[in-house]
């Protein structure tokens, strides 16, 4: 899937011809291929940093097909070839069918993108401005049925007295199966699965603690099918299923509603009751027109004697192309040890994509008893109101192609404040400039004016410690005011490869101490190509706090990584990741008020103790040898390694705490009635 730094060609494929869905196939001139699905739901937009025009939906590259791809360079360009088996997609049941069908293409040189048919991108839906196919009779994929058996071995490496042990390597033995009942309706199911990432989660840290930490789904069970199961407000999260000992799920299309269908059983291991959690999931969408659906959403788990269920729909109307309203609401009904709680989720949501002038209004709660185990939130117990103005100038043949200038205002209120009419939280003012530029430079910039109210539920163990020993509560400055200055820059793909650059730098809230702080934060990523073979991405964060009182630092979350990548075959792939993640802290100080030390209580013993400097420092490398031919037949080979950096005799040196090896092998057999 990673032929997006290079000239493409793009094929949408709608198959059920609803102006909402599609199959997404993309060759470059070299025949290398990469798919997925669009699901076009109308909770992306262009705003914000390093935007310049509106945009459409991308495409969730999550999922894999079975097809074949082809690519050869001519003297005056390239041309592209695809194979796509019925048997790979999902298609309408009908004797005679219309699809839907767009093609795209991508010249990096100029940062332009071509269409088949004529293609707006400031209106609501860009599936709906697809072409057709018609009179499509005779299309059967007999009863296909895909089983993938799987062989897993593993071994694990960590510190013993004295020296260093391995253990494991016993094979496991798993499978899944994949039965087209319908050409419209796929059944999956799965026994043992092997859900080791081949590939670490990119690290993470979290700016303002109040919000949680979002990884997405790469288990292969789970993304076939992930289109079908796309609602508001991540409701279904399927990484919330740890280690499921077998799970089966449908999905599809019938009579014009998105059928998705969910059940697993997870392992004992990582229940709080000791009982196997049970997890069901359905999602339904009705189709109302191009573009246009409503949607209900039922997830239900049982952990033991405790049950949590969510129950919720949702909607998405399309009113004469530019206009689009969005509606979702839920119930939550949560039981632990006999106490049960019901709370809601609530949002509304109204955009406006002209071509050159574009506005979006929403508003959306959620109770702080709103509790999902099956899905994923953010952050609970707030009401949100965001209304956004902007407006595009488009020069195509200048060197200043595109200049938006986009004025964003946004609410955050503690929710039971908002129902009871009290005072707001967090507010934001925001004004940014975006620009696309001939050869496809961008360059944006954005002035942010913001004011966050204190949360006393984040510093309800904070206390003051007096110069006599005793402690004092922790009482917070009421308001923190911020004014950050962001730069972004994104270039064209060069010969050899491709940057951006992220940079914000001003007074932002020092979460730390509660107090006003000085931020650094710098975030940027290239891709490096010496030949068609050989592919280095790297990538840095780093986020960084200072005192404004005396310039020294209070925090600092760096995280560099590099990828490197070597082609052998089409098929055959080495790739070494590598990646550090430091998290550092001062010691805390009530800095904005009487500048003494903080301490912090342990609620399980009441105990207060001091909050020193802390420093925590990992790094992580994976070389992994792959074998892909296609989805279903893979061999995975790999080593992987995490070290700590521990302090020793006043040095900080790179100490391994844990290795292993593992090995997976799986074959695609399939087979058609």
């Amino acid at each position: 899937d990673r032929i997006f730094g290079d000239d493409n060609i793009q094929f949408f494929l709608s198959t059920f011809n609803d102006g909402r869905q599609a199959t997404f196939l993309a060759v470059n001139p070299l025949g290398v291929q990469a798919d997925g699905a669009v699901n076009e739901s109308g909770r992306v937009s262009c705003s914000g940093f390093n935007c310049s025009v509106g945009t459409r939906e991308g495409p969730d590259l999550s999922q894999d097909f079975v097809w074949q791809s082809a690519g050869r360079l001519t003297d005056t360009g390239y041309e592209v070839e695809i194979v796509l088996p019925l048997k790979s997609i999902r298609f309408q049941s009908a004797a005679v069918q219309t699809w839907g069908i767009n093609v795209l293409r991508v010249v990096q040189s100029r940062g332009q993108e071509q269409t088949w048919t004529p293609a707006r991108l400031g209106q609501s839906s860009f599936l709906a401005q697809s072409g057709q196919l018609v009179g499509l009779e005779g299309l059967r994929t007999g009863r296909a049925v895909d089983v993938i058996p799987t062989v897993t071995s593993r071994v694990d490496g960590g510190p013993t007295s004295p020296g260093w042990d391995y253990h494991g390597g016993s094979p496991e033995f798993g499978g899944s199966l994949r039965w087209g009942v319908t050409p419209n309706l796929t059944l999956n199911a799965t026994a043992n699965p092997d859900f080791s990432q081949v590939e670490s989660d990119v690290g993470q840290f979290a700016f303002d603690p109040r919000q949680a930490l979002f990884f997405p789904e790469r288990r292969p069970f789970f993304l076939d099918g992930v289109e079908q199961f796309q609602v508001p407000n991540n409701l279904i999260y399927t990484r919330r299923i740890v280690q499921p000992v077998a799970a089966t799920k449908l999905t599809g299309k019938a009579f014009g509603t998105q059928v998705g269908v969910l059940a697993a059983v997870d392992e004992r291991a990582v229940s709080r009751s000791g009982d196997n959690p049970l997890f069901g999931v359905l999602r339904l969408a009705r189709d109302l027109g191009p573009g246009s659906q409503v949607g209900m959403v039922y997830t239900e788990q049982h952990d033991g004697d405790d049950l949590n269920r969510v129950a919720g729909i949702d909607g998405r109307v399309v009113l004469g192309r530019v206009h689009s309203v969005t509606f979702n609401g839920a119930l939550a009904h949560d039981r632990i040890g006999g106490t049960g709680t019901t709370a809601p989720l609530w949002g509304l949501g109204y955009r406006y994509n002209g071509r050159a002038f574009r506005t979006r209004y929403s508003i959306s709660g959620i109770d702080e008893a709103f509790r999902t185990r099956t899905g994923f939130i953010t952050r609970p117990g707030i009401a949100n109101a965001r209304l956004s103005h902007s407006y595009t100038w488009l020069r195509p043949e200048r060197a200043l192609q595109s200049f938006t200038a986009e004025l964003a205002v946004d609410g955050t209120w503690v929710y039971d404040s908002l129902v009871g009419g009290g005072d707001i939280q967090d507010r934001k003012l925001h004004l940014n400039l975006n620009s696309q530029w001939g050869g496809g430079w961008t360059i944006g910039a954005s002035v942010l004016d913001e004011s966050f109210g204190y949360d006393p539920t984040i510093y309800a163990n904070y206390g003051v410690l007096q110069g006599d020993g005793t402690i004092a509560p922790f009482v917070g400055t009421p308001r923190i005011a911020n004014l950050d200055y962001v730069l972004s820059i994104g270039s064209p793909q060069f010969a050899l490869g491709s940057f951006n650059v992220f940079l914000l730098y001003g007074d932002d809230e020092n979460f730390d101490e509660w107090a006003s702080g000085r931020l650094f934060w710098l975030q940027t990523s290239a891709t490096l190509r010496p030949n068609d073979n050989l592919r280095f991405t790297a990538s840095y964060r780093h986020i960084q706090v200072n005192r404004p009182s005396d310039g020294s630092r209070v925090s600092l979350q760096m995280v560099p990584r590099l990828q490197a990548e070597y082609q052998l075959t089409r098929d055959l792939q080495v790739r070494l990741i590598s990646q550090y993640a430091l998290q550092a802290r001062d010691s805390l100080r009530d800095d904005s008020r009487t500048g003494l030390p903080l301490v912090i209580r342990d609620p399980a013993t009441g105990t207060y103790r001091r909050a020193l400097e802390q420093r925590d420092g990992r790094l992580r490398s994976d070389l992994l040898l792959t074998y892909f031919p296609n989805p279903g037949t893979v061999i995975y080979l790999g080593y992987g390694a995490s070290h700590a950096e521990p302090l020793e005799d006043g040095r900080r040196i790179f100490t391994r705490t844990n290795d292993g090896f593992f090995l997976k092998l799986s074959y695609l057999f399939r087979m058609t009635g």
